[in-house]
């Protein structure tokens, strides 16, 4: 296990509320939502409601309707719960913030118990 991914691992036993794979799983979307946005034209930071947004697309296409089954095995309840995740690996390094951010800015995504179920298709894949 690499050095990263050991600390990430001591992260969800510290909190102890979410299992490891949701922050590595926050990580990458992070990653993915960055460079789509920089695909775009848009540098500089996310604010919760993009990554939120990026979140719910790459979920789509790694786990289509198990999407929200995939969330509640690893603790994930609501979008509010990627606030903490995100607060938690910037607070650990992992991340870096500004002083506007929010984790309120988490609270008012998508209900991913009914998103998963009505439209399970990532935008990058509509035509």
């Amino acid at each position: 296990m690499s050095p990263e991914v050991e600390r990430l691992h001591d992260l969800a036993r510290t909190f102890g509320r979410y299992r490891p794979m949701a922050y590595m799983f926050v990580l990458e979307c992070l990653g993915v939502t960055i460079d789509a946005a920089r695909r775009k034209g848009q540098e500089g930071h996310i604010t919760g409601q993009e990554l939120l947004a990026g979140i719910e697309d790459f979920a789509r296409g790694q786990f289509g309707y198990l999407g929200a089954a995939v969330f509640r095995e690893w603790g994930l309840k609501t979008t509010r719960c990627f606030g903490e995740i995100v607060f938690q690996l910037a607070d650990a390094g992992f991340l870096s913030r500004q002083e506007s951010d929010s984790i309120d800015d988490f609270n008012e995504g998508a209900s991913f118990e009914t998103t998963f179920e009505t439209d399970p298709i990532p935008k990058r894949y509509r035509l």
